[in-house]
């Protein structure tokens, strides 16, 4: 298969959820044994519920050092607890619920020199996000979420992708501006404005997949029995025109639903 200009990837940060136990030690480590310094810290959220105390929800990090001029070469890391009284919904309780284990990693954010193409490749191809693309003017950072991987009828697995282009071009950005895109949120306000986003998916029980299960399970017929050594590019391609054939009809149906 072809590999384009916008599959140049490298890691941008992640996300770890922890139990609450685990918030302070993860804190500490990250000091201690990762060097991260004060000045390393990027924000520290924290949560303000009637008749509690603060507590904080969220930090982030950077690991490394930047190597020079250009997008930074360092990883970043947030750290998140659920910290919402027990009476209450949580998202981040839930997910770490539904994997146990005290934490996981909830999602990956992955670089790319042009993100808008590679969105549109995705759309084309049956992938679902729960954002739009967003823009952050502190940041100089543009970013879209996508949906949870998931399998076929299975429940959420509290694992998805973010997806994100650092320093964009001012033809970029005009482009972004006449797209009926308005929003931006980074540093907390991205923070909150995913947790949002994740809060009301889990509220509804009904959290938005990668692909849509008729896909995924289109996918796996197409597959078969054949193991991955099988799958060859001719396979693959078979597999890639299900997937624009997939995405066609749903824009069409959605079209005709308007």
């Amino acid at each position: 298969m072809k590999k384009q200009a916008f599959h140049n990837f490298v890691v941008d940060h992640m996300t770890f959820l922890v139990e609450p136990e685990l918030y302070k030690t993860t804190y500490a480590l990250l000091r201690i044994v990762f060097g991260v310094s004060r000045e390393d810290l990027i924000y520290e959220k924290r949560s303000n519920w009637a008749g509690q105390p603060p507590r904080s929800m969220t930090f982030a990090s950077r690991l490394g050092v930047h190597g020079g001029a250009g997008a930074p070469a360092q990883t970043i890391v947030a750290v998140v607890q659920p910290t919402e009284p027990d009476d209450k919904p949580s998202h981040v309780r839930q997910m770490l619920k539904n994997r146990g284990g005290g934490c996981h990693w909830q999602h990956i954010a992955l670089r790319t020199p042009d993100l808008l193409g590679f969105h549109a490749f995705c759309l084309e191809r049956g992938v679902n996000f729960i954002t739009p693309v967003l823009k952050d003017d502190e940041e100089d950072l543009i970013q879209v979420f996508s949906g949870e991987w998931m399998v076929p009828g299975g429940r959420p697995t509290a694992t998805f992708f973010e997806f994100v282009q650092r320093d964009p071009s001012p033809e970029l950005l005009e482009e972004l501006k006449s797209a009926s895109n308005r929003e931006a949120w980074f540093r907390d306000k991205t923070f909150l404005g995913l947790y949002g986003e994740k809060e009301a998916e889990y509220a509804r029980g009904a959290a938005t997949p990668f692909i849509d299960d008729a896909l995924a399970e289109r996918i796996a017929r197409r597959i078969g029995r054949r193991e991955v050594w099988e799958v060859d590019d001719a396979l693959l391609g078979e597999v890639e025109a299900d997937m624009l054939a997939y995405a066609a009809e749903r824009l069409r149906a959605g079209a005709k639903s308007r």
